[in-house]
């Protein structure tokens, strides 16, 4: 207890938050684009809000509700305001591709500056950790962006940073040969220093020699598009921008994603995005590191690119042999790549693309659809619920029913500060389905006490003595708890999974409390009531203990004499 309220205080955050319905929060309106205008299938926006779902209940407890509204529209109510950070989650189509790069660049226009210097230094990228296949782009040579930085890396995670998941049915994906030069490829431009000679499509070395990266959107036309054999495109940050060949893996065959915190043993000081591919995208993806492996050192097509939205966000070189174990890392300095970033990163991976692009059409804060008024409501019943229960424990069980007072206050406090932990680590926020939760686990928890209670009280009318009794009851009494329990958690765990919303909520709020009620009953209630048994008060059965032979009941044991006399 003492261990989560310094984590509590540590935090900063000593109040639990509060749900959409006790709070207010922030309301998105997204709208459906397609390239023709026209109204996309009913069957695309059930999937699209199916997603978003998944996105911005990631861990199932923050209570936002996505809605489709009309044929075009889906609107997103968030708990809390200002949730810049979620809304921009939402709307992410998050299409991933991996291809091959072919040529990089500063991100300004190339088209009318100065000879580079020797073309072989080209997209140049070392590693910067002993893992395998991670870069940090060398900043020497002008076909290098000149002082840019990658912001992640791509690697063959070690055993311990992979993830495991299962793997989903899997889906077909294009993997097309590297391309090579042709009779019809084109010569190496001696303006820019590039070596264009693989690449045989004029219209995308003029797009990449006018692409300007360093404007607000650094989107590329055709750069999200998994059909075009070439691409041009720009990095996140504008400061660098490729020419990359065909779509070698897409983002469908990554089965699972997840973030990772700092690994000091493997050397890296920043959050990882571990993924894992299905058993088609490893074969893909490790015939593309082969291939990247095989260009001559120094050469653009050694760096593979991570595509996202059209979007570079990292162009790695694969210096140090293919990655065939089907499972990879994203990482990257330390003040970029933060947890918050890596865990929505993973999380987009994690439950694959939108299946059509939205714009937002508009963002709004909202107030509570309850109120203060049903949020006090809602804690008065909850004092009335547990001042009845602890004014029965104290009439029926006297002294022994402080036991079971104290017991419920130190459930109280402890659930208390893990709804407050839970509010800052995973998103929990507090709304009137949870608060009906806990009321009711008010009495799941009073039950366990009773049940030992219970099992004590019968040994001592055998004409037990008290602190034998403690041990021989809790014996009986465990299993019993252990099994009221069990019930109430797998009833608990099977509605968490088949209902939505409120109802969803409650039974976590049910769950969470019958895992606490296991805690306090080993921990708390069984040792304080092994440690007053060896008081007076308790041990000799004062009447006000709740324990005296009388109130009991006692029966004695009589022994019999040869004589005939008792004894």
């Amino acid at each position: 207890m003492a261990v989560l309220t310094c984590v509590m205080f540590l935090q900063g955050q000593p109040t639990p938050k509060l749900g959409l319905d006790l709070a207010g929060g922030t309301t998105v309106t997204l709208t459906a684009r397609t390239e023709s205008g026209a109204t996309p299938p009913d069957a695309q926006m059930t999937q699209a809000v199916k997603i978003m779902t998944q996105r911005v209940n990631g861990l199932g407890v923050s209570d936002a509700e996505v809605a489709k509204q009309g044929n075009r529209n889906i609107v997103v109510n968030v708990p809390g305001e200002g949730q810049d950070r979620v809304v921009q989650l939402i709307g992410t189509t998050a299409k991933l591709q991996f291809r091959q790069v072919f040529a990089v660049a500063d991100g300004t226009p190339t088209t009318g500056t100065s000879p580079s210097p020797t073309p072989s230094t080209s997209g140049s990228a070392k590693p910067s950790a002993s893992s395998s296949a991670s870069s940090s782009p060398s900043p020497s040579g002008s076909a290098t962006p000149r002082g840019r930085a990658v912001p992640e890396a791509l690697a063959a995670p070690s055993p311990s940073a992979s993830s495991s998941g299962g793997a989903s049915p899997s889906t077909s994906a294009s993997a097309s040969a590297s391309p090579s030069a042709s009779p019809s490829a084109l010569p190496s431009d001696l303006l820019t220093g590039q070596d264009y000679s693989a690449i045989d499509d004029r219209a995308v070395i003029e797009q990449f020699e006018k692409l300007d990266c360093t404007g607000a959107d650094k989107r590329a036309p055709g750069a999200n598009d998994p059909n075009r054999k070439w691409v041009a495109a720009c990095d996140q940050d504008g400061t660098a921008k490729y020419i990359l060949g065909p779509v070698r893996v897409e983002g469908t065959q990554v089965s699972d994603a997840n973030a990772l915190p700092p690994d000091a043993q493997q050397g890296q000081s920043s959050w990882t995005v571990a993924l894992k591919f299905k058993s088609q995208g490893a074969r893909q993806f490790g015939q593309v590191t082969s291939e990247a492996y095989q260009a001559p050192a120094g050469s653009p097509q050694r760096q593979v690119a991570i595509v996202l939205d059209g979007q570079v966000i990292s162009a790695p070189s694969i210096d140090n042999g293919a990655i065939t174990g089907g499972t990879a890392s994203i990482y990257g300095p330390p003040e970029s790549f933060t947890q918050s970033y890596a865990t929505d990163l993973a999380n987009v991976l994690k439950y694959g693309a939108l299946p059509l692009e939205f714009t937002q059409s508009s963002i709004d804060e909202v107030s509570s659809t309850l109120g203060s008024d049903q949020l006090r409501g809602g804690l008065i019943a909850g004092a009335i619920g547990l001042a009845l229960v602890v004014l029965y424990c104290l009439l029926y069980y006297r002294g022994l029913g402080l036991v079971a007072v104290g017991s419920l206050l130190v459930a109280t406090a402890i659930t208390y500060v893990s709804v407050v932990i839970l509010g800052e680590n995973m998103g929990f926020r507090l709304s009137l389905p949870h608060i009906i939760g806990l009321i009711v686990s008010i009495g799941i928890t009073a039950d366990s006490f009773i049940v030992y209670f219970e099992r004590l009280r019968d040994e001592l009318r055998a004409g037990r003595t008290f602190r034998p009794s403690v041990e021989t009851a809790w014996r009986r009494a465990r299993r019993t708890i252990l099994v009221a329990d069990a019930v109430t958690f797998l009833a608990a765990l099977v509605l968490y999974f088949l209902a939505v919303g409120g109802v969803r909520g409650f039974a976590f709020a049910m769950g969470l409390t019958t895992l606490i009620d296991v805690v306090v009953v080993f921990f708390f209630t069984k040792p304080l009531v092994a440690l007053l048994s060896r008081t007076k008060f308790f041990g000799r059965g004062h009447p006000l203990s709740g324990l005296d032979a009388k109130r009991l009941r006692r029966t004695t044991t009589t022994t019999t004499t040869p004589t005939g006399q008792e004894a």
